[in-house]
């Protein structure tokens, strides 16, 4: 499709980390513009957005029966087409600063182990929300490219991406991934595991943002101060009334030994399949573990203890994937074998 030339003055191509708890939005020559979490407030009568981002994630557990809050994206692929559509197009016309007549061209992150079929929808997408051109990167290439490591060097480099609905560990070299291995255990499950835990020890239902808050200030992925606790309000299973308790850390971390578990073993796995040659190279530099998840207290001393190499989190992790696409958008020629295309999709089909 060719872009009448006006309408390209106005139009700033854009890489986004499309993820399940968060979207983030990198405008080309600004770097990001946009963080906030996958969520959209709709009207159920009308099917309008009301919000979307964090005025629409204040809203859940709290609307009226005409309004539903919807979080569109599920262990890191489009549950909601239409819904995705519509987050899409806010973003790239908030990206704009309002302009909705620009068609940019979009690179999406995408998880490792994704379908052919979840690819296309991502990419269609994109293309109904206004863009362009839209092309995919799988997110740990993205993740590798934004933690600043050699990927095109013929040595290998080992990343962590812990995100919101899969975990992707990848091994990279020569500008590829060599082995790589993506689960749909990440900080949603983290979460769950909090709710479920208040549940079956305190008879209390508290929500995944509840769960969410105490995992951020006493969770733990291994055993740190017994002592410090939190309080946790909800509603009690026996009486329907609001409850307060006050849960230790030392629960917290039992509660996600399991999610955190999962985890350690698919990177276990994945250096397992690692070719020797490249397994010396990770013993050297070490794992580079980032997402949102790696900011969980003692994650990394875990996955040290668990592969016996050094673990090391990324500058800014929660933003790695989004500044790594944006790298790739920002020197397209130089990183084009890495993305994905509508086109060399349907090749493939």
């Amino acid at each position: 499709m060719i872009l009448d030339p006006i309408l390209a003055s106005f139009s700033k191509d854009l890489a986004i980390d499309l993820g399940t708890a968060n979207s983030l939005v990198y405008v080309k020559g600004k770097g990001v513009v946009i963080q906030e979490p996958s969520v959209v407030a709709i009207r159920k009568d009308t099917g309008a957005i009301l919000e979307v981002g964090s005025a629409a994630n204040r809203m859940v557990g709290r609307t009226p029966g005409n309004i539903v809050v919807v979080r569109p994206l599920k262990d890191g692929v489009i549950a909601d087409f239409d819904v995705t559509e519509m987050m899409l197009r806010h973003f790239i016309v908030r990206a704009h600063r309002g302009r909705a007549v620009v068609r940019p061209r979009v690179i999406i992150g995408v998880p490792s182990g994704v379908t052919e079929v979840e690819r296309r929808a991502v990419i269609d997408a994109a293309l109904q929300a206004g863009a362009r051109e839209a092309y995919l990167i799988e997110e740990p290439l993205a993740a590798a490219i934004g933690a600043g490591l050699p990927v095109f060097e013929p040595s290998g480099n080992m990343v962590v991406d812990i995100g919101g609905g899969t975990t992707e560990i990848a091994v990279i070299s020569l500008g590829g991934i060599v082995t790589s291995r993506s689960i749909r255990i990440a900080g949603d499950e983290m979460d769950e595991a909090i709710v479920q835990h208040v549940k079956k020890v305190y008879n209390l239902v508290i929500g995944t943002r509840t769960a969410e808050e105490v995992k951020k200030q006493i969770g733990s992925a291994c055993p740190r101060d017994p002592e410090a606790t939190m309080e946790v309000k909800g509603r009690d299973m026996v009486s329907g009334l609001p409850k307060t308790v006050r849960i230790s850390a030392g629960e917290v971390e039992e509660a996600l030994r399991e999610p955190v578990g999962a985890i350690v073993e698919a990177v276990k796995m994945t250096l397992e399949k690692t070719p020797p040659e490249l397994s010396a190279d990770i013993i050297d530099k070490g794992i580079v573990a980032s997402g949102g998840g790696s900011l969980l207290e003692g994650i990394e001393q875990v996955l040290a203890d668990a592969t016996g190499m050094p673990v090391h989190r990324a500058d800014e992790p929660l933003t790695c994937v989004v500044r790594g696409a944006g790298k790739a958008l920002e020197e397209m020629d130089h990183y084009r074998r890495m993305l994905t295309s509508s086109s060399r999709i349907g090749q493939r089909r």
